[in-house]
């Protein structure tokens, strides 16, 4: 069965994400643990989390994704900055626990002309910091297109981070298709062969969710404009390819394409299932 899902608002709580993502076709979804901006997050509603996973059991939602806010720079140069991005992460990871065994998603950050290798020490150092033996939530690395100076651009530097990390095992990696895309591998042409590199780099287990997105660029343009699936550079059948891949299609996809409201991913999730069910 195909789980696929998109990025709901958090403002109603977890009850209210679970039931929009069923109206609209879904069953997982994506949402930020606080503004996108940063900032503090809201208290913890027990008695929403009670429900939210009462209702995820009766609809067959099984695994969630929570998304760092964006500002969250894991490698900067500021102390402030670093100490801001090490303090909202923990605060997130202690809060993933009320929903445990889920996934936690965020960009690792860019090194601000300290160079690759710097901004990798700085983001790693921080992951050693913060995961805990105990925590139940996997942490994922987000694949980058390489614009400025993203840490993550490359399966090698995604790598040098997890290799480390001590407790690697919390680790994981969302792949991004816009992203991959930009950075340069060619989803579009040779899927099986980035998945092949993948996994002799990174370790395909180590992939444990994708973000679905079209590119308003083309491959290898290192700019990250993600684009609606079908009006982008990367194509409706590129991405059926990789939503139907033996290795990629029991794993959860989430769309992040620019839409007017989630009306518009209830019609590209309906076409992709529609997709999923219809091609060999």
């Amino acid at each position: 069965m195909l789980t696929i899902g998109c990025h709901l608002s958090a403002s109603n709580g977890y009850l209210a994400m679970a039931k929009e993502a069923v109206r609209i076709g879904a069953n997982t979804f994506q949402f930020f643990t606080r503004n996108p901006r940063g900032g503090a997050a809201k208290p913890i509603d027990t008695e929403d989390i009670s429900a939210f996973h009462a209702f995820c059991a009766e609809h067959g939602i099984h695994v969630i994704l929570a998304h760092a806010p964006y500002t969250l720079n894991a490698a900067a140069a500021d102390p402030r900055v670093l100490e801001f991005c090490e303090n909202t992460m923990r605060d997130d990871l202690r809060r993933m626990e009320y929903t445990p065994g889920n996934l936690y998603n965020f960009h690792p950050g860019s090194h601000v002309k300290q160079g690759a290798e710097k901004g990798i020490e700085l983001i790693s150092d921080m992951l050693n910091r913060i995961l805990l033996p105990e925590q139940t939530t996997t942490v994922l690395l987000e694949t980058m297109a390489g614009k400025g100076s993203e840490v993550g651009r490359s399966f090698e530097e995604i790598r040098a981070i997890i290799d480390r990390v001590a407790l690697s095992d919390k680790l994981g990696v969302c792949m991004d298709t816009c992203h991959v895309s930009d950075a340069g591998y060619d989803i579009i042409g040779d899927l099986d062969g980035v998945l092949s590199e993948f996994d002799r780099i990174v370790g395909i287990d180590r992939l444990r969710a994708l973000h679905i997105n079209d590119s308003m660029n083309p491959p290898a343009a290192h700019k990250d404009r993600h684009a609606k699936i079908g009006e982008g550079h990367i194509g409706t059948d590129a991405i059926v390819r990789v939503i139907k891949h033996p290795l990629l299609s029991h794993l959860p996809f989430y769309l992040e394409t620019p839409q007017e409201d989630n009306d518009g991913y209830a019609r590209e999730i309906a076409m992709l299932r529609d997709a999923y069910a219809r091609e060999i």
